[in-house]
Formats: C-alpha cells, structure tokens, sequence
C-alpha cells in the first residue's frame, strides 16, 4: 500500500492575493463609476446671457415678429431601449433688426398640456452666427430618454428669449 503523504498548504500567501485582488476591483470600479457619473452628469440648460425674455416691454413688441412654423417631429427607437425625438421648425425674422442671439425651448406634452420632457437650446449664435432680417432658419432640437409608456400627446416650439443688434 502506498503511503499518503499530505502536503501542507500554506494559507497566507492565497488569502493576501485574494484581499489585494478584491480592493483592486473596488478601487477600479469605483474608479469607472466616477467616470461614468460625470460624464453623464446633467447640466443646467444653456441660456441666453443677456437676452429679452417675457415681461420685458420689448418682449411684447418683437416677439410676435419672431414667428415659429407649426413644429414636426421625428422618432426613432435606439438600442438603448429609450426613444428619441427630434422636432423641426423655421424661425422667421420679421423684427427689422437682426437677431445675434435667439433661445428656443422644444416641448413633448402629455394629453393635459404638462411638459413630458422638455429641451431649451441657444440656436443663435450657436447653429449660425446671427440671423439677419427678413430671413428664416430651420431648427431641430433632440430630445432622448423617451420610454414607450410616456404620454407624448402633442408637441411644442417656442422662443423663449432673444437679442438684438
């Protein structure tokens, strides 16, 4: 009969391999959740510094001459699982003046008129330096994050500020 030899096993080196390797994964995942948090970390909407918002006199007397076409929309599925929504409109400058600076807000609503989600984006100076008098520009804002049992009824495009030379 062969005789069993038992080797000892020394325990110490195995169990310190196995606490560095899992502080290491702690750390580096700690690391790339930072990193991820922010990059995907949301900011305040970009404003307009400066522009003539409602309220003001001028408001009243050029906002009607800044008129938006009826907005359309796009929406496509990604593979995210979300949807996203792209809305279309032409601003027109009928003010006389040009417009260096010019803030539209994009609107998804539910069926009673609430904001569903909502997007404020700086088109001027931004997608083109200034838009001068008597001339039109198309806009398109994105709007993501959409899921399929989101009440998306009607959308909406306004200015919501401006400035003029």
């Amino acid at each position: 009969m062969p005789a069993e030899h038992s080797i000892p096993e020394d325990k110490s080196p195995r169990t310190l391999i196995i606490v560095v390797a899992v502080i290491a994964a702690v750390v580096i995942g700690g690391f790339f959740y930072l990193l991820l948090r922010k990059s995907v970390a949301v900011g305040p909407p970009p404003t307009l510094q400066g522009a003539i918002r409602p309220g003001s006199p001028e408001w009243d007397k050029y906002s009607k001459l800044i008129p938006l076409d009826d907005p359309e929309a796009d929406e496509a599925k990604r593979a995210l699982g979300d949807t996203i929504m792209t809305l279309h409109t032409t601003a027109r400058n009928f003010t006389g003046r040009t417009i260096t600076g010019l803030e539209i807000r994009a609107s998804v609503v539910d069926s009673d008129g609430k904001p569903v989600k909502q997007r404020t984006m700086v088109v001027v100076p931004g997608r083109q330096p200034e838009l001068d008098p008597l001339k039109t520009m198309r806009v398109s804002i994105m709007i993501d994050g959409f899921s399929d049992s989101d009440n998306r009824a009607n959308i909406k495009m306004e200015v919501t500020g401006f400035i003029l030379r």
